[in-house]
């Protein structure tokens, strides 16, 4: 295939949406398939049905390969789920030639990976947070400096190994390969934060159908990750359960209705509904439904709250929450979240996309945007788990050294 050409497979809840795409200087993404199904067999982000699943994934693929008319080999894979956890490690190396080198800092990366896991748990992500060089630290790119002995600090993500395996047999059903799995937050960043909102300190939230998932950036660097079990599917079966519908019509009632804040309705506005056991149409009185609404958007923010504060970087973030996902397309949500949190929130969606992008200008596609703009950073950098040059993609091509340099943190599986 040719190597300009970029796949994204986003596996989630609610749907499943495959992308082929091209990048399109300047920093555009063109996109040349899109293959967007209801997705079956999972729960909260986990596969609960194997057959299920891995027939909507590969409704999903056989879709975008017709609209692209390009083959699909391998792709990058979207991961979230509960089963997906995070701990801080470090990593100690002697530096062989003096001059530290690009091995010198995978060696470093080694050691820190060499971290206790229990055996029914694997790696995903090995994110370099900051270095320490002969005792000073704050070193961002330690490459090309002089030195004896290099500390790395890391980021490593988990998750369940069956959990994992299951996710890859759905893909492999369609015909494709995996070749690395990005946690959700980490995607959605890639499309939805600014460098300055990183440096700063930020939080990227993205509210899906079954998860919450979460990442904290400060410096410039991850932090802190964590998937709660949570999202918008949670607010579709209160609303079914509370007015008695199917979970289907609740779904319509909290997409045509549905507001977050009852500061923000006319107490008098109502609507029709028909719920089970009744003939005829029932008026539901607007405020009601957001009274429902309301309570579990607070619970669902007041546990992004309870895990910000949990990782010890509340005070860290100016520049506040940068709200994606599905869910956050919920009118009021902002006002709430930043209520609750106390921090200012903007709500963010993919940029710079050209080509077959009717749906995907929405909050709800920043994932499955975010693995094609992964996709194309790690085209420039290593595949999994190596740190080596770069090639250029023509022999005309000026390759940026600072830039490649700075990837190298964000993008170590």
């Amino acid at each position: 295939m040719d190597e300009s050409i970029y796949i994204g497979i986003d596996i989630g809840t609610t749907k499943i949406c495959t992308l082929v795409a091209r990048e399109d200087p300047p920093g555009q993404i063109r996109i040349l398939g899109a293959g967007i199904e209801p997705s079956q067999g999972l729960k909260k982000g986990v596969v609960v049905d194997l057959e299920a699943a891995a027939q909507a994934v590969s409704r999903s693929v056989d879709r975008a390969e017709r609209t692209s008319g390009i083959e699909i080999p391998s792709a990058l894979v979207s991961l979230a789920g509960s089963n997906v956890s995070s701990v801080n490690s470090r990593g100690v190396v002697g530096v062989t030639g003096r001059i530290i080198d690009e091995d010198d800092v995978a060696r470093a990366v080694d050691a820190a990976r060499a971290v206790a896991i229990p055996h029914n748990r694997e790696i995903v992500h090995v994110i370099q947070r900051g270095f320490d060089v002969d005792g000073q630290d704050g070193i961002r790119t330690p490459i090309g400096m002089h030195g004896y002995r290099l500390e790395v600090e890391t980021h490593i993500i988990t998750a369940t190994a069956a959990s994992v395996e299951n996710l890859r047999q759905c893909v492999a059903a369609a015909g494709v390969e995996v070749s690395q799995f990005v946690l959700n937050p980490l995607a959605s960043a890639e499309v939805v934060l600014t460098e300055t909102e990183r440096q700063m300190g930020v939080v990227v939230c993205d509210v899906g159908g079954g998860t919450t998932d979460m990442a904290i950036y400060v410096d410039g660097d991850v932090w802190h990750t964590a998937v709660l079990s949570i999202g918008g599917n949670h607010i579709t079966s209160d609303i079914a359960q509370v007015l008695h519908l199917p979970n289907s019509q609740a779904e319509e009632v909290k997409i045509q209705h549905g507001h977050a804040d009852v500061n923000e309705i006319d107490a008098r506005q109502a609507f029709n509904i028909r719920p089970f056991g009744e003939q005829d149409p029932v008026q539901v009185s607007l405020q009601e439904l957001v009274q429902i609404i309301g309570a579990r958007v607070d619970e669902i923010f007041g546990l992004v709250l309870q895990e910000i504060k949990r990782s010890g970087y509340d005070g860290l973030l100016p520049a506040g929450m940068v709200l994606t996902g599905g869910s956050s397309a919920l009118p009021g949500i902002r006002n709430v979240a930043s209520r609750t949190l106390g921090l200012p929130v903007r709500i963010a969606q993919p940029e710079n996309l050209v080509g077959m992008v009717d749906k995907l200008h929405s909050p709800a596609f920043s994932t499955s945007v975010g693995l094609l703009r992964w996709a194309m950073l790690m085209s420039e950098v290593a595949s999994v788990g190596e740190i080596r040059r770069p090639r250029p993609k023509s022999s005309s091509t000026v390759v940026d050294w600072d830039k490649i340099k700075s990837w190298f943190k964000r993008l170590m599986p």
